[in-house]
């Protein structure tokens, strides 16, 4: 972040400290929320309203590739707006995934987030193409509300990646412009060599003539989509958050803490699966790579790779076989408010409430539909 010039539309590092146990970075702070919130939150929403925010994003991958930097997790939740006026700039954060590059060098490490992973990372071998590519999953996103490649795994996510056909015939696509299309095509081009560049992207049509891209509302389907999609992410961030602070004792807290930092071999906070592996392994719990997989793949929430804290507490809940004791009952009776044995619409309205802004009827609905996988009760989970 030093190296980098400074921009409008990236997160300012204001300065760095050091102590005996970590360096300390002070970030810009950026107080008006999240991408999809704000559009959610604006009401009338249009295709060049996505292309204004399309040409900041491509705008900041441009710089940075220019100056040698691949960003490598760029996804919705990293971009935040400066402050709450309608003016604020939108700006990129968190550059954790960040690494140099050069022209040609190819890079082997999987990271990123799921939905937003390039072919050629799952392949393990690619180069700064793939946050062109990253963006055009964001443009997909903004423009019809959900994910191009979507699946009930990682596993099944990875596939649809890989196969890379992506679907213009759903609601709105139809009303959607021919030129927004065409950018989306050049953006997910599977094969790199054939991808446009971020400057072929800025110099695309779509985005040389915001102002004649139709100012046609794509309709509260697509913003309703853009709420849950945020709100999900949200609502699981709740969950574990009220697990820990209201659930687990200060002795269970202290053992995982304490649990985590020892498997943290190399001290960055994270645990990879090699550490995990071996920290299983120490424990009792003799795996094979692939059970050691699938327990990473089902904690690890952003995708990374690695397991952050809070990821580890949901891994560390799951192995001591917490769901079977008076524990995760608890966590559900938060939410069960009457102690219906059910989560209700009103009672899952009541504790998003802080997460919830306008129009969500529909959201709540929608995060029913999607969880309550026996369709026994429509208005329960």
């Amino acid at each position: 972040m030093r190296h980098l010039p400074k921009h409008p539309n990236i997160v300012t590092l204001r300065d760095t400290y050091e102590d005996d146990n970590a360096v300390h970075l002070v970030m810009e702070l950026c107080e008006g929320g999240e991408l999809f919130d704000r559009i959610v939150a604006r009401g009338h929403y249009t295709e060049r309203a996505a292309a204004v925010v399309t040409k900041t994003i491509v705008e900041v991958v441009q710089m940075c590739h220019k100056h040698g930097v691949m960003h490598r997790d760029l996804k919705p939740e990293n971009f935040l707006f400066a402050n709450k006026k309608e003016t604020a700039a939108l700006k990129a954060i968190d550059f954790g995934l960040s690494v140099f590059f050069t022209p040609g060098e190819r890079f082997t490490e999987i990271v990123g987030s799921p939905y937003y992973m390039a072919p050629e990372v799952l392949k393990r071998n690619y180069g700064q193409e793939v946050d062109v590519w990253s963006a055009g999953v964001i443009l997909y996103i903004l423009l019809c509300g959900v994910p191009p490649f979507w699946a009930e795994t990682e596993q099944g996510v990875a596939q649809a990646i890989i196969r890379s056909v992506i679907d213009f015939k759903r609601d709105p696509w139809p009303r959607v412009s021919d030129n927004a299309k065409d950018l989306v095509r050049g953006m997910l081009n599977p094969d790199p060599r054939r991808r446009l560049t971020a400057q072929q992207v800025l110099d695309h049509p779509w985005l040389q003539n915001i102002k004649k891209a139709p100012n046609v509302n794509l309709g509260e389907t697509v913003k309703a989509r853009l709420q849950q999609f945020s709100v999900m992410n949200k609502f699981k961030k709740h969950a574990l958050r009220v697990f820990i602070a209201e659930h687990l004792s200060v002795e269970e807290v202290a053992g995982i803490k304490d649990m985590f930092e020892k498997m943290d071999l190399n001290k960055d906070s994270m645990i990879n699966f090699d550490e995990l592996k071996l920290g299983l392994n120490k424990l009792g719990h003799q795996m094979p790579d692939a059970d050691v997989q699938i327990l990473m793949d089902a904690a690890d929430a952003d995708g990374n790779g690695c397991l952050d804290y809070g990821e580890f507490v949901t891994l560390s809940v799951h192995l001591k076989k917490i769901g079977n004791d008076e524990h995760l009952h608890k966590a559900f009776g938060y939410f069960d408010r009457n102690k219906s044995g059910y989560i209700e619409i009103d009672e899952l309205r009541e504790s998003l409430a802080d997460d919830l802004g306008p129009n969500h009827e529909e959201v709540i609905n929608a995060i029913i539909r999607d969880v309550d996988t026996d369709k026994g009760w429509q208005d329960k989970l």
